[in-house]
């Protein structure tokens, strides 16, 4: 057995969770709804609190979808009740972020500003403090979705070795290459 999707998902208080008939699983909380269908072969079902997953053999494509629709259950119920967010930094001389409602305004270099539309269901906000890099803050309950969009701006300017410029999440530790002059 999967040792994560043996593990029961454990159903906080404030959160209701419903499997349909069609294998749709639908988690609402206090911070909104989200819905995930899960594959025919992996069995859910509520009980004492609690959700379990089982899984009819163990053919490796069955052990695969056993872990993974019990990691996406678990991190639905986080969502909802505390939610996620993610913190990326603009480093590099002249970048610069700001916001109006979801349009995203990024200056990272190029000859021309880039126009980005955060999805509705995420919130983000800008902040640029004098001293230090301009940051974007990614707020929202759907994880897999907040990730999607984190890493798609990170890929409009990935921080580069040499000079360490680009768009990096906080704390993403960039290794750095000599230059040219270090070789002689």
């Amino acid at each position: 057995m999967s040792r994560i999707g043996k593990k029961p998902v454990p159903v906080t208080t404030g959160v209701t969770i419903t499997v349909s008939a069609d294998n749709v699983i639908t988690v609402k909380g206090p911070k909104g709804e989200l819905k995930q269908v899960i594959d025919r072969d992996i069995k859910a079902e509520v009980k004492d609190g609690e959700v379990l997953f089982t899984r009819p053999t163990d053919q490796i494509r069955h052990r695969a979808l056993h872990g993974l629709y019990r990691a996406l259950i678990a991190n639905m119920v986080k969502g909802v009740t505390e939610g996620f967010t993610k913190k990326l930094e603009l480093v590099g001389v002249g970048y610069k972020a700001s916001n109006q409602g979801n349009l995203l305004d990024l200056s990272l270099g190029y000859s021309h500003n880039i126009l980005f539309e955060v999805p509705k269901e995420l919130k983000v906000v800008t902040a640029q403090e004098k001293g230090e890099n301009p940051k974007i803050t990614l707020e929202g309950i759907d994880k897999q979705l907040l990730g999607q969009v984190a890493a798609k701006l990170r890929s409009l300017r990935k921080p580069e070795p040499y000079k360490g410029k680009g768009v990096k999440y906080v704390g993403e530790v960039i290794r750095r290459k000599a230059g040219k002059a270090a070789g002689k």
